[in-house]
């Protein structure tokens, strides 16, 4: 897969909704997405569900929602993470947790509930809670989210369970292969990943697991770009002075490194959201310099004005 060849496929997929989306749409997320030096990439955790005051727009949404995925559209991030797991009778939906306890207001496991059980609950407001009010906002499935992105955004599936051909399924359906990106846990002695089905025919990250906080990351990395080609790595939490070598590997092959900035942030040392609104250069801005390009966080606003800041 060729970034030249994951761009234009983005562009003849791009749909009249596009006209909603930043210029350029999907085809300039992507040429920044597969271009290592083509500066920061904003994800916005389970969409963009924290208020966006800057852009009118001062109170929260539903993570994981049709409302979250328009504010993400609408402020301009990049791409939006989003989960997916499986009903019980085998519809693809949009939720994090294995129940629906803490995001609607309902309870239950989501594997038991059938598709009609899960659209008739709300989905409460932000990340959910007992004390998070029920919306108007309902569950989506795949499909659904899938229609209301395309041409407008990239989609991170987080993928919950053991469900990647189904969801590689429904992307082709969609005639998004070229418009998400999923990935997978990998350790020492796993193959190559983004050279397997289902993976080798979409953009795909995988995600080195840090066994006790000691495994030997920049192997796991080297192991996965070795004759394969990955858009990126997704860092897990993980000591500072593993970076360095895992950054030296991306850059040799020309791969993005994310990491996850949410709460305290992933990268010891380094901070998360929290110091970042305070200090966004000291988190974002070191991460970036010191070869870390992919950024989620659950404050896309915040990390987008100061994306902007940089090019002044």
């Amino acid at each position: 897969m060729t970034s030249r060849t994951f761009i234009a496929a983005l562009a003849l997929a791009a749909t009249p909704a596009a006209a909603a989306a930043p210029p350029g749409g999907v085809a300039a997320i992507a040429a920044r997405l597969m271009n290592p030096d083509g500066g920061i990439v904003v994800v916005a955790h389970r969409g963009c569900h924290n208020p966006a005051p800057r852009h009118g727009q001062p109170e929260p949404v539903p993570e994981n929602s049709r409302a979250a995925l328009e504010r993400c559209v609408a402020i301009g991030a990049d791409v939006m993470e989003t989960d997916v797991r499986r009903s019980a009778d085998g519809v693809l939906v949009m939720i994090h947790d294995a129940t629906v306890d803490r995001t609607t207001d309902g309870s239950g496991a989501v594997d038991r509930l059938t598709w009609a059980q899960l659209a008739a609950l709300r989905l409460r407001d932000d990340e959910g809670g007992p004390h998070a009010a029920p919306t108007d906002e309902r569950m989506l499935t795949l499909d659904q989210m899938l229609a209301l992105a395309k041409g407008r955004i990239i989609l991170n599936l987080d993928i919950k369970a053991n469900i990647y051909v189904e969801v590689a399924a429904a992307v082709r359906r969609a005639g998004m292969t070229r418009q998400i990106i999923i990935k997978s846990e990998v350790g020492p002695d796993t193959p190559a990943m983004a050279a397997l089905p289902p993976f080798d025919a979409l953009p795909y990250m995988p995600i080195p697991l840090n066994a006790q906080g000691k495994a030997d990351i920049a192997a796991i990395v080297t192991r996965q770009v070795t004759g394969a080609h990955p858009i990126g790595v997704e860092l897990p939490r993980m000591a500072a002075e593993q970076l360095p070598a895992v950054a030296a590997i991306a850059r040799a092959h020309r791969v993005r490194l994310w990491i996850n900035t949410l709460w305290e942030g992933f990268l010891a040392g380094y901070g998360g959201d929290i110091q970042a609104l305070r200090d966004p250069d000291r988190v974002w801005g070191r991460l970036y310099r010191d070869g870390v390009t992919i950024l989620q966080t659950d404050e896309p606003e915040a990390l987008l004005r100061y994306r902007d800041s940089l090019s002044r």
